[in-house]
């Protein structure tokens, strides 16, 4: 009987594993396979792990009740209904992607739990010559499998720390074969671009203007990490191609020098330095003197680096390089954009260069804020020798970056202003003035910033403050990280009967069909949390 108990409850244990690990891995797989960022998620995530725990010391406090194998296995059961709720499926934003590096860390995860399978039963099947020794073995063999379902929250990131050694290998074997590929091309000009916000649009801006002339390559989406750089290099750059548009992420202190070993840049642009991933940076100036690698990085080089110069923290570095071109709105800089005019339909402004010349541009793009980055575009390309009339038409066909600020027309009454990659401070109050240029029923649908370490509450009260001067309806996203956005609209003297605290995006959606307005509904969707917040 008892073998029969434990072949069952090992089976069910079985499934129950496999759907719990799945989202385990697809955590760790969003948290950028970095342990102790999974680890700072689990405890601020404690919460989801409070069923599975009650679980597993539930069938301790029922050790001496005689019921103890089919208590075992209706827990086992009500542990894979939990499990399979929250299995990475089509609810999710960004799925998990089974990638080479998740099979291996799912092969030694599971020869992790084989070797827990293993000694359970073997201790459930060893003789015993005493017979008060024996519901000890019983117990232990159902201790190690119940061990192998109810620990796959630490077994999981354990196999990729078990793991580490082999990614670190095969990962340097990838980049050093990027590094051969691009030795190879002496004659391709590398470009790489950085900052807290904006580079993405920077990149994007900048492969436009390049290919009017170049045949260009950028690195695509936000392949932005030594490994992203790594497969665009390997799957897609070619001889013909004449630039190369890098895009450096960072969330630590040296990530951007570690991708300028990589890529080894010629020139660079550092579009803004501000309170982005705080979090894992600990200070500005840990954010600060990254960005700055790139500027370290190409100075050696001997190349230019062009720094967004509207930037208080930037210009707080920027003396120190004398191969420094700043460019923005303010009087100072090499490079100045004025005379802008900003309605709905897009924006014209007047860029000045160094010696003097002046030319006009009109871009579909909304706001002043794109001015400055496409305004960092444009002296790239002219201070490499492009002509500024041959980029009037190259800047009119600039069309909006996927979810920044991109324009989406529902038909009918309603519009969206799609921001859902905004995560920051300046991000979200340029996004908040954009809305502002429309003469309509104006509606802001949010979760709010995340990431911003010590500052994140006081920086939503800030937005919240905010929002309520320039929204006529506002929903927020999630009951408990609004917070602090909830008493920042509150704090304005705001109607607060025009809020509306929402549990998911899709119930938001149906509260902003709900609004009756005579007026067309402009609706901005201000960040999309990821799927591990």
């Amino acid at each position: 009987m008892y073998t029969i108990f434990f072949c069952i409850y090992a089976v069910i244990a079985l499934v129950g594993i496999v759907f719990f690990s799945l989202r385990e891995f697809h955590m760790l797989q969003l948290n950028g396979y970095k342990t102790p960022e999974h680890s700072w998620w689990m405890k601020k995530n404690f919460k989801r792990y409070i069923f599975p725990l009650v679980l597993f010391a539930g069938q301790f406090i029922m050790l001496d009740t005689g019921y103890i194998m089919p208590l075992l296995i209706v827990f086992a059961v009500l542990n894979i209904f939990f499990s399979v709720l929250n299995k990475p499926g089509k609810k999710f934003k960004k799925p998990l992607k089974y990638t080479a590096r998740v099979k291996r860390m799912m092969t030694t995860f599971f020869i992790l739990v084989a070797v827990m399978f293993a000694i359970g039963t073997i201790s459930g099947s060893t003789p015993c010559k005493c017979d008060n020794w024996k519901p000890f073995n019983d117990i232990l063999s159902f201790i190690m499998v119940n061990s192998a379902l109810y620990l796959t929250p630490l077994l999981v990131p354990l196999s990729n720390i078990l793991n580490k050694p082999i990614e670190t290998y095969i990962q340097h074997w990838y980049i050093n074969d990027a590094k051969r590929i691009l030795s190879e091309m002496p004659d391709l000009h590398k470009i790489g671009i950085t900052g807290s916000y904006g580079k993405t649009s920077m990149k994007f801006y900048l492969s436009e203007l390049l290919s009017s002339q170049y045949n260009t390559l950028k690195t695509p989406e936000s392949f932005n990490t030594p490994m992203g750089v790594t497969i665009t290099v390997r799957q897609h750059l070619k001889p013909t191609h004449e630039y190369f548009i890098c895009e450096m992420g960072a969330r630590r202190v040296h990530e951007i020098k570690e991708l300028c070993e990589i890529a080894h840049p010629h020139d660079g642009i550092i579009t803004s330095v501000g309170e982005q991933h705080l979090e894992t940076f600990g200070s500005i100036d840990n954010i600060l003197n990254t960005k700055f690698e790139l500027a370290d990085s190409v100075q050696s080089a001997g190349g230019k680096i062009y720094l967004n110069g509207d930037n208080d923290l930037i210009m707080k570095k920027a003396p120190q390089y004398k191969n420094a071109v700043t460019y923005g709105l303010k009087e100072h800089n090499n490079y100045r954009a004025g005379d802008i005019s900003v309605s709905d339909r897009g924006t014209e402004f007047t860029v000045t260069a160094p010696d003097g010349e002046n030319c006009r541009f009109t871009m579909k793009l909304l706001g002043e804020h794109n001015v400055q980055n496409v305004l960092g575009a444009i002296a790239y390309c002219h201070g490499i020798g492009i002509p500024m009339e041959k980029l009037i038409l190259p800047v009119k066909r600039i069309a909006a970056v996927p979810h920044r600020l991109q324009l989406l027309d529902k038909g009918g009454n309603l519009t969206y202003i799609d921001d859902a990659y905004n995560s920051n401070p300046n991000g979200c109050r340029a996004a908040l003035n954009v809305l502002g240029l429309f003469d309509a029923c104006r509606i802001l649908v949010t979760p709010g910033m995340v990431e911003l370490g010590a500052k994140q509450e006081e920086l939503n009260f800030e937005f919240g403050q905010e929002a309520a001067k320039a929204c006529d309806y506002i929903i927020l996203v999630g009951k408990t990280q609004t917070v602090p956005i909830y008493n920042g609209i509150k704090s304005a003297g705001y109607n607060m009967n025009n809020v509306y605290v929402a549990d998911g995006l899709n119930e938001a959606i149906s509260k902003v069909n709900e609004y009756k307005t005579d007026k067309k509904k402009i609706v901005l969707l201000e960040n999309d949390l990821p799927d591990n917040y």
